[in-house]
């Protein structure tokens, strides 16, 4: 799916994205909630919830979604998310937290819309493909809010 995406979809991403990075997500099953959806048999979209396994992080959680540009704007992302939040709150995690480029304003509207707070920005923390800094925008929900 990553090679496939377009520069537009992978703007405010940690892209480029290669089997070893994949590999390592998939391999770490134990500390991962994640979805994956396809169409015609292609994968078309990745989400998943880092389980943070140290002790002190107990029930803690790390939210990313990658979707392949032609699923947009048709509701995949809403629907990856509240599964994913079903899941950790089947799990009986506490808390999920993201991070997400400020300028990432259809991802904040969807943080928005299942309750994620910003609980703090990250001044010129992410330097995209424009060669300019952008801030980082720190996003977390408490699952029994949710």
């Amino acid at each position: 799916m990553f090679s496939l995406m377009s520069e537009k979809a992978l703007e405010w991403s940690m892209a480029p994205y290669t089997m070893d990075n994949v590999e390592r997500w998939i391999n770490n099953l134990p500390t991962l909630i994640a979805l994956v959806a396809e169409n015609q048999d292609r994968i078309i979209g990745w989400a998943s919830i880092h389980k943070f396994p140290h002790p002190r992080r107990k029930g803690l959680g790390d939210l990313g979604i990658y979707l392949h540009q032609d699923f947009h704007n048709v509701g995949l992302g809403t629907a990856m998310t509240e599964r994913l939040l079903q899941l950790a709150k089947n799990e009986k995690m506490h808390r999920i937290e993201l991070t997400v480029v400020g300028e990432n304003k259809i991802a904040l509207r969807l943080y928005e819309k299942f309750g994620f707070q910003i609980e703090g920005v990250s001044k010129d923390a992410f330097y995209g493909q424009d060669s300019k800094y952008h801030d980082i925008v720190n996003m977390g929900l408490i699952l029994s809010q949710y």
